[in-house]
């Protein structure tokens, strides 16, 4: 006796593929942006409107494409077209044009440079459990290769200030700041998480803490926001020594980079230099609880199997747990902006 199969039915008035279709070829916007972003598309169009025509060639595009690439700009939300001139958005006027100060395009330009390429080996470092970055080809770290350009170094740091800086004037805003003094942000890079709160509150005065190559970059944004006077820079590098005694510690994005033992390691220095009352602050695109909610964060973590040998993000139950097992009397999570949430411990 034979049998024929039967092919399931399936239910297409009640699924749809688009989603998948959407999130698999993703890459394809992604790139777009970040090529607009490498060849100064929006700094270009920050001076003025442009057609299509004068848009190609002062960006030097072969024209069989360009109609569709800027078009492409119009339809992801980048960029706005009336009348056959292109401008840009008003986010991406803002945020995209080198000239400003909140230009982000820093971390996206090193994106487009590295982590393109390097996501690309998502699925070895998901077996093997190692870095697919430079380090895997035995290249020097690229955080070393970074500090050593100032002028590179410069750019990324502002880039994390323009990523950053919603998530800091909610800090300087949310947090009780009226029951403190004093105040390090450790792993300071540009140092805006310190410049935020010492403006919004001005009777705070702050170090900012982090290597020594971070010294004048640090320096130059706290003068244009003048407050050299409240706020000062301190080199020194978090694993090797103690950090400032003050009344607030805070870290923005720095315990998803490292592993386990060095995150509950930075928990208890800061714990250790805190005062009795004294708040640790520590930021991060923190998981939700349930780890099925916050895909950024969970992304995140992938991006520090990527480019760490031990670095993954964590949720708001996990860093309570590690600020309780340092002697934080009590410890709760308050969210930000965006994906970004902060969990703070009370000594």
């Amino acid at each position: 006796m034979t049998t024929t199969a039967v092919a399931p039915e399936i239910p297409t008035q009640s699924v749809s593929p688009e989603h998948i279709l959407q999130t698999g070829l993703a890459f394809w916007a992604s790139k777009t942006l970040l090529s607009a972003v490498e060849m100064e598309v929006f700094t270009e169009l920050a001076r003025g409107p442009e057609s299509l025509e004068t848009l190609t060639g002062r960006l030097g595009l072969h024209p069989r494409s360009a109609r569709d690439f800027f078009d492409a700009l119009v339809a992801l939300g980048f960029l706005q077209r009336e009348n056959g001139t292109y401008r840009n958005t008003p986010s991406a006027d803002v945020f995209l044009d080198k000239h400003k100060p909140s230009y982000i395009g820093g971390m996206l330009e090193m994106a487009n440079r590295r982590l393109f390429g390097h996501w690309n080996n998502l699925t070895t470092g998901l077996r093997t459990g190692k870095p697919q970055n430079e380090a895997a080809h035995g290249e020097p770290d690229m955080f070393a290769t970074l500090y050593a350009d100032p002028e590179r170094l410069k750019v990324f740091l502002r880039g994390m200030t323009g990523v950053s800086r919603g998530a800091n004037l909610a800090i300087a805003s949310k947090f009780p700041w009226h029951k403190y003094k004093t105040a390090a942000d450790c792993g300071t890079a540009q140092g805006d998480l310190i410049v935020q709160i010492a403006l919004k509150n001005p009777h705070i005065s702050g170090i900012g803490f982090d290597l020594p190559e971070v010294a004048p970059i640090f320096e130059e944004h706290v003068e244009a926001n003048g407050l050299s006077s409240r706020l000062t820079f301190q080199p020194g590098s978090f694993f090797t020594d103690p950090l400032p005694k003050v009344d607030v510690i805070t870290m923005g994005h720095i315990l998803h980079d490292w592993n386990l033992e060095e995150k509950k390691m930075l928990v208890r220095k800061a714990y250790e230099a805190l005062p009795e009352g004294g708040a640790f602050i520590a930021y991060d695109s923190i998981i939700d609880d349930d780890r099925s909610k916050n895909a950024f964060g969970l992304l995140m973590s992938l991006n520090m199997l990527i480019e760490t040998h031990g670095g993954f993000d964590y949720t708001g139950a996990d860093c309570i747990g590690w600020m309780k097992e340092a002697g934080f009397r009590e410890a709760r999570v308050e969210h930000l902006v965006g994906p970004d949430s902060m969990v703070i411990g009370i000594k």
